[in-house]
């Protein structure tokens, strides 16, 4: 009975394995074909890849000095727009579960997961853009914080959910209320699942493209330093310059990918970092 069973145990590990491999091989494909097109863009170019600006159309190869600066800028504006409210918006949903008020903002919020990303754009394109008659990098980074807040606020919600109540249990038989329980108590216990569902929303942001369509003008001619004024992105580049006919632009797209999904696979390699380290 026990070869038997031992058996089994072989073989479904042996499908296990089979399968992850299956499922593991469009990801090894896609990556060897960035680094296949894209590695020898960046260092044929060297430094001039990520400083200096788009080439004109069957020119010589040029960089993406403006679209790295914007990625920045925008990554910088929307965690400092989306972080703090999907922050205190998930400690509110938390602490006051059946307030009438936390319910109604819980729904808000989580619907907003569900909105096609390149309607939010259209939707800060209204509200800003046309209003202020110009694209600015400050209106796609309210156009990705818009974004990343319900998946940040979803991650810090469940990791606030997982404090055990014995915990809470004890700031509020030291008499604490319920917002020094929550800021005392569960944020310090829940910090690392807060992080995780910070940078969850950053890559999230990172990765878009669609918002940015109605938001920052792809200006690739300069590197622009003020939000106020059009700007460009990696995302919005690759989308762009993939479509083009010229070779020299593919190539560049390509190498923009190779950029992109090295800054992808550290905040990833972040993520898995902090995840095998949270204990609440």
């Amino acid at each position: 009975m026990s070869s038997s069973l031992d058996h089994k145990d072989l073989f479904l590990k042996i499908i296990v394995a089979v399968l992850s491999i299956v499922a593991l091989i469009p990801v090894f494909s896609i990556v060897y074909e960035l680094v296949i097109r894209g590695l020898p863009v960046i260092t044929g170019a060297g430094l001039k890849f990520f400083t200096k600006t788009a080439p004109a159309p069957g020119d010589r190869l040029y960089g993406i000095g403006p679209a790295l600066v914007g990625t920045v800028e925008l990554a910088l504006i929307s965690t400092a727009i989306g972080i703090p409210i999907a922050f205190f918006t998930g400690v509110l949903i938390e602490t006051f579960r059946e307030s009438r008020i936390s319910q109604i903002v819980n729904i808000i919020a989580k619907s907003l997961m569900e909105i096609p990303t390149v309607l939010i754009g259209m939707l800060v394109y209204i509200l800003l853009v046309v209003p202020t008659k110009t694209f600015s990098i400050i209106s796609g980074g309210i156009a990705l914080a818009l974004v990343m807040m319900p998946y940040t606020l979803t991650y810090i919600e469940e990791s606030l959910n997982q404090v055990q109540y014995k915990y809470i249990e004890a700031g509020y038989g030291l008499g604490m209320n319920k917002k020094q329980v929550a800021f005392k108590v569960m944020v310090p216990i829940a910090k690392r699942g807060v992080v995780v569902g910070i940078l969850i929303g950053i890559t999230k942001a990172l990765g878009e493209t669609a918002p940015l369509l109605f938001t920052i003008g792809a200006a690739r001619n300069t590197i622009n330093w003020n939000p106020l004024e059009p700007g460009d992105a990696i995302p919005l580049l690759i989308f762009d310059y993939i479509q083009s006919p010229y070779d020299n632009m593919k190539d560049i797209a390509w190498g923009s990918a190779l950029v992109l999904f090295v800054l992808f696979a550290i905040l990833y390699s972040s993520i898995r970092l902090f995840v095998k380290r949270v204990r609440i």
